[in-house]
């Protein structure tokens, strides 16, 4: 499934991570999301026994305050302004970053 929400090789994100009634706001950068083969699902999910309605469907690698962080979750809302993703417990949502002013 084709993401909707443009992405830029070098722009700056929004990411909104939840957790229960927590919600923690930062920017990140050089976002890239694919979407795991079915092989892969196979090899990392279905063999440890994880169903199918909690199964990761995408890979999403992004620099965070200098840091690479790679995570794999599943797509639950895929908008052009917005793509969120569910891993365990936590929602991450990715939009477009827009400075105050533009």
């Amino acid at each position: 499934m084709e993401i909707k929400m443009p992405i830029k090789t070098y722009g700056n994100y929004l990411v909104s991570i939840r957790h229960g009634e927590e919600e923690n706001r930062e920017r990140c950068q050089q976002l890239r999301i694919r979407q795991l083969s079915a092989e892969e699902q196979q090899k990392a999910y279905k063999d440890q026994g994880i169903p199918g309605e909690a199964m990761p469907t995408h890979q999403i690698t992004f620099y965070d305050f200098g840091c690479k962080r790679i995570i794999e979750g599943k797509l639950m809302e895929n908008e052009a302004d917005r793509a969120v993703f569910r891993v365990k417990d936590k929602d991450y949502a990715f939009s477009p970053f827009i400075p105050k002013g533009a």
